[in-house]
């Protein structure tokens, strides 16, 4: 192993908190340089076996190749087919880029793991914990603007379309507001990049109990977290709701006319457009609160709360669902959309996808409504 500490200094042992004889029953794998920048809550605990970092490893190269060519495939369909050049569609190709760079630093992750530690270093870990917000927090704002988009064209189709000026300043609105918390951090103006769990990744710091650092914490729970989830929730249960009411207002107007259904297609639809919408947004819903709850939930633990909860093996947990809703982003906003598995269909015939051109309604992968719910 070779970041084992062999000659470590007895400063560099009382910088970390730790004392030399809790060095030789750690056995850690990590590098001694960089013994400071780890916060000493990790140091409490046993080296993982090396099965788990080998486990970890191979998870996250399936997790990046299955992510980097989901991602990948849907911003060179969606910048290339002239169809899908819609204003709506910004978002998705800004969410698919916003995943992509999750993508990135994956290899950092793999190489860690297969060296059993910090193997990267302090450089690594700063390039590190400066994607994982970026792509992060980017992410989660982009999901935001998705549903104000969907939000904004069903309650109101008439007046609710997005233009591709507005669509572009609300891009680079995420990006703005996105930026600075990647950047403080990494400059270690407020709050810093540091290692967590098995050692083999970073994030910002989350355990350090001063009061500049809880108050970062508590105002990146806020701006990155409460807010784009808050609104989320908020548009998509909208859609919801607006759903339901369209579709109890058909009905009682079929009723009235003595029909079965308004709609003429009714007898080969099995679901109308609508209520694959409502699908579709408590999925996202779902998919969002799973993916960044537990990692909310488990910063607040660290700078407000008992941190003997939060062990090496606990907090990997979060880092893998926020890396996972990655590689599902691409096929919750993107494959649902007819009109990009028509255009799969036509230039990557292999994957076997069959897919009718859409008619009447439109596609509800961005913001639709059908002819039904526009009248």
């Amino acid at each position: 192993m070779p970041y084992l500490f062999a000659n470590i200094t007895s400063s560099a042992l009382k910088q970390s908190g730790i004392t030399e004889i809790e060095r030789h029953l750690l056995g850690w794998n990590i590098p001694i340089t960089d013994l400071i920048h780890i916060p000493t809550h990790w140091l409490g605990f046993q080296e993982p076996e090396a099965s788990i970092h080998y486990l970890l490893g191979l998870l996250y190269i399936f997790i990046w190749l299955m992510g980097s060519f989901g991602n990948g495939l849907v911003m060179w369909i969606f910048s290339t087919s002239k169809g899908l050049k819609t204003p709506s569609n910004m978002f998705v190709v800004n969410l698919a880029f916003c995943d992509f760079i999750m993508m990135m630093k994956m290899p950092l992750f793999v190489y860690n793991s297969f060296n059993r530690g910090f193997a990267t270093g302090f450089l690594g870990c700063q390039i590190f914990g400066f994607i994982g917000s970026v792509s992060g927090i980017g992410a989660g704002m982009t999901n935001m603007c998705i549903g104000y988009d969907r939000y904004a064209t069903i309650s109101n189709p008439m007046e609710g379309k997005m233009t591709r000026t507005k669509a572009f300043v609300m891009v680079v609105f995420v990006w703005l507001y996105t930026l600075p918390w990647a950047v403080l951090p990494a400059l270690e103006v407020w709050g810093r990049f540091v290692p967590e769990g098995f050692l083999t990744s970073c994030t910002f710091d989350y355990l350090t109990t001063t009061f500049d650092n809880r108050m970062f914490v508590a105002v990146i729970f806020i701006c990155s977290y409460v807010i784009p989830m808050s609104l989320v929730i908020y548009f998509y249960s909208q859609i919801v709701k607006h759903v339901i009411r369209h579709e109890k207002a058909l009905r009682e107007q079929a009723k009235k006319m003595n029909v079965k259904s308004l709609r003429s297609n009714h007898t080969t639809q099995n679901q109308s457009t609508e209520i694959r919408i409502a699908k579709v947004a408590v999925i996202i819903c779902f998919l969002f609160v799973f993916a960044w709850t537990p990692y909310a939930v488990m910063a607040l633990i660290g700078a407000f709360g008992d941190q003997s909860l939060l062990t090496p093996g606990v907090t990997m947990i979060p880092a893998l669902t926020c890396k996972s809703i990655a590689c599902v982003d691409p096929y919750v906003y993107a494959l649902s959309h007819p009109r990009f598995r028509l255009e799969l269909q036509k230039r990557m015939p292999w994957l076997a996808i069959t897919e009718k051109a859409p008619s009447e309604t439109v596609s509800m992968g961005t913001t639709t409504v059908s002819a039904t719910a526009t009248s």
